[in-house]
């Protein structure tokens, strides 16, 4: 049955109640970078007065907030009532809920390794051909996040399971412009360009970079990204598929290439703030201080888009901070890869809602809603740029669309006694004197244990 437009219809004419229009962040019709069309249209589409869908992630706190803000819309559209209910333990209680058949509707999953394990247990719906379809026609880099959501079933046929909404990205650079602008420096475009930059600054009598792998128990991850981000701009793809898999072990000199060209940066005491020695010791949380100093103690910092949450109070990014797309090789010719996380949205247990849920992720009014809040990067092409809440948010967000090839964090998608063990511990040592290759020997040591 065909729900008409009531909602979208009254909400632009004004006369819906102030109820309704206090329950949602933005009310239909009243910022035009929204497109309202697409909510209207999928509201015509659906009636699920009556019907209830629950819906588990890992987003407590603030992000809570931001989901239930746009699952606000969803009950708007349908009628449809969603329960919410997040989880620290998320990874633990998703898979005790799937396997004594208590799942929720809808699951939301931030490690791909965990839904192609449930998938393959039988605990996910397949999405189908259309949903793949979809995502290779309206997504940056369609086929990559194809292959990302599609895994073996019950029966080892791989079939799409998820659907990616909710992105970060990692291959970015960040800096200080001022800092720039007073050297003269320009951003580097190519990979050439960066480590040109480098070691200009260091012949200006500066130093070019900041980098600190520490973390408590999981000291040493963020030399993985470095390494990750090295392997998309050296090797094809389908090279690092196999290497995350361990299909292409990890001793492989193509790896051990990858390892060095981190190691060109991080172990050259010229070129990091404090040091080689500092490299492992610092606190990847105060490792960006140094962007800010005065006279800057470095240069330029490598990591995340979560990062600015630990830059000094009142730090205007854009404007005091600023990024850069991690840039490739310009002789390798293999695009502009970008690494990173992210959620994917799964049904763990079928329903109707469950399936017009995901039919809903696919409009552009779901992704714009919360692009204009915050935390939020997509790769839907269609979703306005302009509706993102600010300039670095675009920024991020066109680095996410111009991807030529998107993958995963790759220690995320390791088993966890390598990508959260052994790659981390391995990244130490390496760059407190061990050699490529002898790290490298070691992690593949560990998979064969695994084995």
């Amino acid at each position: 049955m065909k729900r008409l437009t009531v909602v979208g219809a009254c909400a632009l004419a004004l006369s819906c109640s102030a109820a309704a229009a206090q329950e949602l962040k933005f009310a239909p019709g009243e910022d035009d970078r929204l497109n309202w069309q697409s909510f209207e249209d999928f509201s015509a589409e659906y009636d699920l007065s009556g019907e209830r869908m629950t819906l588990f992630g890992p987003w407590l706190g603030p992000d809570k907030e931001l989901i239930e803000s746009i699952t606000a819309y969803f009950e708007e559209a349908t009628g449809a009532d969603v329960a919410y209910s997040g989880s620290d333990s998320f990874e633990q209680q998703i898979v005790i809920d799937a396997q004594a058949g208590s799942a929720p509707n809808v699951a939301v999953f931030p490690q791909p390794g965990l839904a192609a394990n449930l998938a393959a247990q039988g605990h996910l719906t397949s999405l189908g051909e259309e949903t793949a379809t979809w995502l290779q026609e309206n997504y940056a880099a369609g086929q990559s996040w194809v292959d990302l959501s599609t895994y073996p079933g019950e029966d080892g046929e791989p079939q799409l399971f998820a659907f990616p909404y909710k992105i970060d990205v990692k291959s970015l650079v960040w800096y200080v412009p001022e800092n720039f602008e007073d050297a003269g420096y320009e951003v580097p475009e190519t990979m050439e360009d960066l480590k040109a930059l480098t070691e200009q600054i260091v012949a200006d009598g500066g130093t070019p970079w900041c980098i600190g792998l520490g973390s408590g128990g999981a000291t040493g991850w963020p030399a993985t990204d470095w390494v990750e981000d090295m392997m998309l701009r050296t090797q094809p793809p389908e090279v690092y598929d196999q290497w995350v898999t361990n299909e292409m072990p990890f001793d492989d000199e193509r790896v051990v290439a990858a390892i060095e060209e981190f190691g060109w940066f991080a172990k050259n005491g010229d070129f990091v703030d404090g040091g080689t020695e500092a490299v492992a010791s610092t606190d990847f949380r105060d490792s960006p201080n140094g962007l800010f100093s005065f006279p800057p103690k470095c240069y330029m910092h490598h990591q995340a888009s979560f990062i600015p949450s630990f830059f000094p109070e009142g730090t205007e990014l854009g404007v005091d901070a600023d990024f850069f797309y991690f840039p490739a090789y310009e002789g390798k010719d293999l695009g502009t890869p970008v690494l990173g996380a992210g959620t994917l949205f799964a049904i763990t247990s079928d329903s109707e809602p469950a399936r017009a849920f995901i039919e809903f992720l696919k409009t552009p009014i779901a992704h714009e809603l919360w692009m204009a809040q915050s935390g939020f990067l997509t790769p839907y092409t269609e979703a306005n740029r302009e509706a993102y809440a600010n300039e670095p948010l675009k920024k991020q967000g066109d680095i996410l669309t111009s991807a030529t090839t998107f993958r995963f964090d790759g220690s995320d998608l390791m088993p966890g006694r390598i990508g959260a063990g052994a790659f981390w511990t391995g990244m130490v040592d390496y760059v407190g004197g061990e050699s490529a290759e002898s790290v490298a020997e070691d992690i593949q040591r560990e998979w064969e244990a695994i084995k």
